[in-house]
């Protein structure tokens, strides 16, 4: 019987590299989080600036959301084989080329590509969270992960003010060029500070399965995305909507017969980690509505008896405090956790969302009362973001962590672009015109925020049915299951 391979602890007296494992891994979540971010305050001057529609500019947002969703699951696969660390220096490097080419040219084309590039670091927080597993003794995974989890958030709050201050006061190149050092910094770090992972699993990679589950995901996530621009019912939609059951159905049964398949579809099946991958779904949602709805409500103009006619780096700045609370109590959810397990932190997040979103339709014309319930929702999803990914090593084999999480971001991905399409077409169908122009009513704002708390108490929901119990093993892989990594380091058998 294979003993289980003893993983050295970075943290007993590895020195400063050990110590800085952690803080860099968090630095490239974060870094993650500001390049989804940055193009925003860029998107309505895009079509003066390159010459194209604004159709075609708001493909800057859709490619990197397509990308991004289609190579976190198949990275996460890859780091499982091929080395977590070196996917991950991979993801960030793409992500570095990517910020590079946007601040050398103008050209549409070229800027949508670079964008979906930039997509692949999105892979970057469940290949995180993957190595801190293999890395950390139990004692400190629970403070590491819930870290992790917040960089998203901490991210999205830091990127757009920042980057509208740069675009405000220099060429809005300079963007670019700053995300490109700050990406070429993150990959020398890592490539300092960061192990590479033995647990490793054997076999090959599963070409087909990868080359469907994107065909599938690029055909949903476009008719989702588009169609309220496209029509829900026109013919690009409705084909694209078939086309993506048609494909994602003959490649879960090509799932359940590989041998070494993308995604352990058995595995997902089990409730444990079925659930947990619908409860990311639906917190997915009710997270992105916050800000969405947030930005386009302080920025609207005055004139509309609701508005604060707010600018871009105003409208930053009062994202920022949901930023530092996220930052802030990434501890306190680790500790909820071990004390009553990730489930229970879980459905507490997603009801502090729901009452957030409580706040927000109390009062939705107040500064101070839009900061704080967009705080309260932020409280909500650092709990809930931090719970996600211990549910999912507690129900997964060592050697499947990265794709497993892979799967579980993906499907808040999902969340989020489903919930944009509905905060859409809900604005979309309450307007009124002010100054000329249709504007969302207050009324229209209001309806959002009642539908993304009601799925956040879904989630809840969904969350206190996940089975609870004491953990399965969570340490590293058997030595069979594991492969040596290139310095030569050995597994044995005991």
């Amino acid at each position: 019987m294979a003993s289980p391979v003893p993983i050295p602890d970075p943290t007993g007296g590895a020195g400063l590299r050990a110590r800085l494992t952690i803080p860099v891994l968090a630095y490239g979540g974060i870094l993650m989080a500001v390049m989804q971010t940055v193009v925003v305050p860029l998107l309505p001057d895009l079509p003066r600036l390159t010459g194209a529609s604004a159709s075609a500019v708001s493909w800057m947002v859709t490619a990197s959301l397509l990308s991004g969703a289609v190579l976190t699951p198949v990275l996460g696969r890859a780091g499982d084989m091929y080395g977590k660390r070196l996917v991950l220096l991979l993801s960030l490097a793409l992500m570095t080329a990517g910020s590079v080419v946007c601040a050398l040219t103008t050209d549409i084309a070229l800027l949508i590509t670079a964008r979906a590039l930039q997509g692949a670091a999105v892979s970057v927080v469940p290949l995180s969270i993957s190595i801190v597993r293999d890395e950390l003794p139990p004692e400190r995974r629970g403070s590491a992960i819930a870290l992790m989890s917040s960089t998203v958030g901490i991210g999205a709050a830091l990127g757009l003010p920042a980057a509208a201050l740069i675009i405000q006061y220099a060429n809005w190149h300079a963007m670019f060029w700053v995300t490109a050092g700050l990406g070429a910094a993150g990959v020398a770090l890592i490539r300092w500070a960061v192990p590479e992972s033995p647990v490793r699993e054997s076999g090959r990679f599963d070409v087909t399965g990868a080359l469907g589950l994107a065909a599938g995901l690029v055909c949903l996530l476009l008719a989702v995305s588009q169609g309220g621009q496209w029509g829900w019912g026109s013919a690009p939609v409705v084909s694209l909507s078939a086309a993506a059951v048609l494909v994602l159905a003959v490649w879960w049964l090509h799932q359940l017969r590989a041998e070494r398949p993308l995604v352990d579809l058995r595995l997902v099946s089990s409730p444990r980690v079925g659930l947990s991958h619908v409860a990311a779904l639906l917190t997915g949602f009710a997270f992105y509505a916050n800000t969405l709805v947030t930005a386009q409500l302080v920025q609207a103009p005055e004139a509309s008896d609701y508005g604060l006619g707010l600018s871009i780096v105003q409208t930053g700045l009062v994202l920022l405090p949901s930023g530092v609370v996220m930052l802030l109590l990434s501890p306190l959810s680790a500790r909820i956790s071990a004390a009553r397990g990730p489930r229970i932190t879980l459905a507490l997040g997603a009801a502090v969302i729901a009452a957030g979103y409580g706040v927000r339709i109390a009062d939705s014309r107040s500064l101070v009362m839009i900061m704080v319930g967009a705080t309260v929702v932020s409280i909500g999803t650092t709990l809930a973001y931090s719970a996600l990914p211990a549910l999912i090593l507690r129900a997964v084999p060592a050697t499947q962590t990265a794709s497993a999480n892979g799967v579980n971001v993906l499907m808040r991905t999902v969340g989020q672009a489903v919930s944009s399409a509905a905060v859409a077409a809900v604005l979309v169908h309450h307007t009124s015109p002010v100054g000329g122009h249709p504007l969302p009513t207050l009324h229209g704002y209001l309806m959002a925020f009642g539908i993304a708390g009601t799925i956040a108490l879904v989630a809840c929901a969904v969350a206190l049915l996940i089975p609870g119990g004491p953990a399965p093993e969570t340490g590293p892989a058997r030595a069979k299951d594991v492969r040596p990594v290139a310095d030569g380091t050995k597994m044995e058998e005991a």
